[in-house]
This record gives C-alpha cells, sequence and structure tokens, in this order.
C-alpha cells in the first residue's frame, strides 16, 4: 500500500497541541481591547474543557486587569440603569472566567486576597427587573456559589467581613426565582460553616433579618411554589435550628405553611426536602424553655 497510516496517538496529540495554543492566543487577546470582545467569549465557552484554564488566566500578564477592566466599564451603566444586553452579555463572559478562576484550588486564595469579588457587588445592588439586568446579578452570584460550594474555611471567613449577607437577603425577597434560589445557595452555605451560624445568630437583629426574608419567602412559595427553591429554604430554617438561641425564636415565628400541608404535593417529590423539614419540626417540637422571649435567650441586641 502506498499510503502510509497517521499514529492515531500522535494526530490526538497534535489536535491537543493545537488546541492549547488556540487558548493561550485568546489569553493574549484579552490584554487587546480591539480583540477582547471575541477573546471573553471564546473563552468563556472553553472553560470547561480546559482543566488548567484558571491558573493559565490568573497568570498570564495583564490578563486579570483586563477582566477588572471589563467590570469597572459596565458601572456607569448600572446607575441610571442603561445597561443593555449587549452590555451584559460581554460582561458576563468576564464574569464567567472570574467564576472559573474562584473555583480552582490553584487560584481560589490568590482570588481572595485580591478582594476580586468586591468588584461585583455593585452588580448585586441594582435592583431593575429589566433581563440585563438579571442576567448581571445571576452571573454574579454564580461566582459568589462557585466560592462557597467548595466549602473552604477561608472563603466563609472572607464573605463575612463583606455585605454578601444583606445582599443575598435583598435579592431573596424581590429577584427571579433562579436568583432567589443562588443567593439562599449561598446564605445556606454560611449557615452551614459554624462561623456563619455563630453569625448571624449573634445578635437578634441578624436573626431577625434572615428570619423576616425566610418567612415572606414560604409564603410567597405557598402561592408559587418552586420545589428547588423551598429546599433551600427549609435546609436554611434546619441550620438555625441547630443554633439553641435561634431554635428558640423560630419557635415562635416558623411560618404556619411549613407545619401544615401546604407543600405536601411539593414535598412528594423530593424526598431529601421532606427528611430535612421533618428534622426541623423536631427540632422544635422539643421541650421550650418557659415563657421564653427570643430577646433574652441568649441572643444579644445590637451593639451600638
Amino acid at each position: 500500500m502506498s499510503s502510509v497510516q497517521q499514529n492515531p496517538a500522535a494526530n490526538l496529540q497534535q489536535q491537543m497541541a493545537s488546541h492549547s495554543d488556540k487558548v493561550f492566543q485568546w489569553i493574549n487577546e484579552l490584554s487587546n481591547p480591539e480583540t477582547r470582545e471575541t477573546a471573553l467569549l471564546e473563552l468563556s465557552k472553553k472553560r470547561e474543557s480546559v482543566p488548567d484554564l484558571a491558573p493559565m488566566l490568573w497568570h498570564s500578564f495583564g490578563t486579570t486587569a483586563a477582566l477588572l477592566q471589563e467590570i469597572i466599564n459596565i458601572y456607569p451603566s448600572i446607575n441610571p440603569a442603561t445597561l443593555t444586553a449587549h452590555q451584559s452579555n460581554r460582561v458576563c463572559n468576564a464574569l464567567a472566567l472570574l467564576q472559573c478562576v474562584a473555583s480552582h484550588p490553584e487560584t481560589r486564595t490568590a482570588f481572595l486576597a485580591a478582594q476580586i469579588p468586591l468588584f461585583l457587588y455593585p452588580f448585586l445592588h441594582t435592583t431593575s427587573k429589566t433581563r440585563p439586568f438579571e442576567y448581571l446579578r445571576l452571573t454574579s452570584l454564580g461566582v459568589i456559589g462557585a466560592l462557597v460550594k467548595t466549602d473552604e474555611q477561608e472563603v466563609i471567613t472572607f464573605l463575612l467581613s463583606t455585605e454578601i449577607i444583606p445582599l443575598c437577603l435583598r435579592i431573596m425577597e424581590s429577584g427571579s426565582e433562579l436568583s432567589k434560589t443562588v443567593a439562599t445557595f449561598i446564605l445556606q452555605k454560611i449557615l452551614l460553616d459554624e462561623s456563619g451560624l455563630s453569625y448571624i445568630c449573634h445578635t437578634y437583629d441578624r436573626f431577625s433579618h434572615v428570619a423576616i426574608i425566610l418567612g415572606k419567602m414560604v409564603i410567597s412559595l405557598s402561592k408559587e411554589p418552586s420545589a428547588r427553591l423551598l429546599k433551600h429554604v427549609v435546609r436554611c430554617y434546619l441550620r438555625l435550628s441547630d443554633n439553641p438561641r435561634a431554635r428558640e425564636a423560630l419557635r415562635q415565628c416558623l411560618p404556619d405553611q411549613l407545619r401544615d400541608a401546604t407543600f405536601a404535593a411539593c414535598l412528594q417529590e423530593d424526598k431529601s426536602t421532606k427528611h430535612w423539614l421533618s428534622l426541623l419540626l423536631k427540632n422544635l417540637d422539643t421541650v421550650p424553655v418557659p415563657g421564653a422571649d427570643p430577646r433574652q435567650v441568649g441572643i444579644q441586641p445590637l451593639a451600638s
């Protein structure tokens, strides 16, 4: 036979090398404002298929500065609210790459040390209900969600030093269902950490703010059910009930909808949420301190 068969392994290696060269080319193109938009789009598509994309981004010259520039460039469009769909899509591609950096074990610590999440907080402060703003908030929440998903103590310590809890509570009260779900997931992850639970239960004001928002969500869910959102709400309540002081307060303020059959149909499809709710009710069913006032069971008033 005159034709020579190419070695499949060599062919694959050549394709991988070519793919890697292309990724590096796009990373270099992030530093050039004229080529940045296309590079952002292409790299955001590759973040799942290139395992070391986060270190490649973080350690390449000028890349983090370019991503932050994309974020800062949007600030004038959020107040007054003039953000367009094109602007939102572009900055969300940059946020997707930052999420990649946030979730990678080699870059997460440096990402926190540089306080990169704080650049996203102005987006979480927005209240416009338009699609570009909703997409912007949801993608920003995704970066924080990627951080808390790692269950690292350094992440919770960092977040507790910022305003993330009130920002999440605001979105939990008035955001879209998807944004509410991610924001509640972040709160749940903070609560599951001992320092997070202690922080929220340290003063009555902090606890009551969380409890009031969770209560409003339960009432809203009774009218427009969402099994996914209900799961995170119940999980937050269950974790709060692990704190003796919060448990006393919850006996007084847990919504009736979680005690009766309001969510029976929803829970029938979700065994884990049904189990967590039964554990919550069991925790609250233990004999309370006679005549206890939540303000007098150890939750301190807010210091002046």
